[in-house]
């Protein structure tokens, strides 16, 4: 796998992400068309899956105005890399049995580690909210 053009390819979908997150019905649509995705694929991304999960939500909160605090390098990050998921010009072509989200995977865990604080940050406001509606 070439992590040069890897590289150029997450670098060029950013800007895209830049301009998508200005709309936010760009954003929703972006985030059902990957949910639709990954949950067709989703005995294949086991092993991503919760990851995968939790960047949609990232993205779709961050989308729909009730979680807006993360930092927009991070959602910028998330949103291009669930870009590269939906995209049907990946490195490796997603139909390839075995090894069509390699290079899906390994996006998603550059991105996971790069925002981690920031997804903790999330995951303790996320429950911070159920602990008010529970009152």
């Amino acid at each position: 796998m070439d992590l040069n053009k890897l590289t150029s390819r997450f670098n060029i979908l950013k800007k895209s992400a830049k301009q998508i997150l200005l709309d936010k019905n760009s954003t929703l649509k972006k985030v059902q068309e990957g949910l639709k995705k990954a949950n067709k694929h989703k005995g294949t991304l086991t092993n991503i899956w919760d990851q995968l999960v939790l960047l949609f939500e990232v993205a779709k909160a961050y989308a729909n105005g009730s979680y807006t605090t993360i930092p927009k390098r991070s959602i910028i990050a998330i949103v291009a890399c669930l870009l590269y998921f939906i995209s049907p010009l990946d490195l490796i072509p997603d139909f390839i049995t075995g090894l069509g989200f390699v290079d899906d995977a390994l996006i998603l865990s550059f991105v996971y580690k790069q925002v981690a604080k920031d997804l903790e940050k999330y995951l303790s406001w996320k429950a911070a909210q159920r602990k008010i509606i529970n009152i």
